[in-house]
């Protein structure tokens, strides 16, 4: 399988929380913006990260007794305050809080460095990617709906070669599951090939050819290839499928590809 990624042995994911200070002078403070385009645009260590809206408009909630306790203004009054966020991809505790010393708001409020959880659990984009094809490829082979749809989100956009406006939600991708299975007989065999992933902070995408073959109900043999785009979100908690773009190569139906 070829991946369009360079793969590190350990590295790690750090939360910096960018903590403004009321009664501090910022006004000599220097411009994040080249801070951002070292880290994020030629470094790479830099993922993402956003400005928040100052204090006075969060909302705090509580759950109490099953109640919903919902407070206008900050979690705690203080005189600090999370004006932002970045998370940033290093080797090392060292690295990360060498990029937290460079950032500009550093000089006149703070910035808590703090490790993502434990990511045993939560896989990588080409790891998730190939437990996907995996799945995909073991349901089809056993006309097993449940194991197919419980690969996507709830929200999934899916478009298929003749679905002009897509299908939206669990619900019709499971419809359109269960059509795709009335239409064949025995096993169908779904093999990948050409796979490609690119991955992003939260989210990847992936390309690649995937070559369905098995029976009609009609006792016509199906042979298709496929070009499928297929976009992953990071739940927190496990990759699904989002959004996936199916379509037929120009003159590829019902045929093998051509070598």
């Amino acid at each position: 399988m070829e991946e369009a990624f360079e793969h590190r042995e350990e590295p790690m994911k750090y939360m910096l929380l960018v903590c403004g200070d009321d009664t501090a002078d910022a006004s000599a403070m220097a411009p994040v913006e080249p801070w951002v385009e070292e880290h994020g645009v030629r470094r790479g260590t830099r993922l993402y990260g956003h400005r928040l809206r100052l204090p006075d408009t969060a909302v705090t909630v509580r759950v109490r007794d099953g109640e919903v306790l919902r407070t206008d203004g900050p979690f705690a009054e203080t005189k600090e305050y999370v004006a932002g966020f970045d998370v940033v991809d290093c080797d090392s505790l060292e690295e990360a809080v060498r990029i937290a010393a460079g950032h500009p708001v550093a000089t006149v409020g703070a910035l808590e460095v703090r490790p993502f959880w434990d990511e045993d659990p939560m896989e990588d984009a080409g790891t998730a990617v190939r437990r996907f094809d995996a799945q995909l490829t073991a349901a089809a082979r056993e006309r097993d709906v449940d194991r197919l749809t419980a690969c996507y989100a709830p929200d999934a956009e899916v478009f298929g070669p003749a679905d002009a406006e897509g299908r939206s939600g669990i619900a019709e991708v499971r419809k359109q599951a269960e059509a795709w299975f009335a239409a064949l007989t025995g096993s169908v065999h779904r093999e990948v090939r050409r796979l490609t992933v690119r991955p992003g902070e939260g989210s990847c995408f992936s390309h690649a050819l995937v070559r369905i073959h098995g029976t009609r109900v009609t006792g016509e043999p199906l042979d298709r290839l496929f070009r499928v785009t297929t976009g992953y979100r990071d739940t927190g908690f496990g990759w699904v499928i989002a959004h996936e773009h199916i379509s037929v190569p120009l003159g590829g139906a019902d045929r093998k590809e051509r070598s």
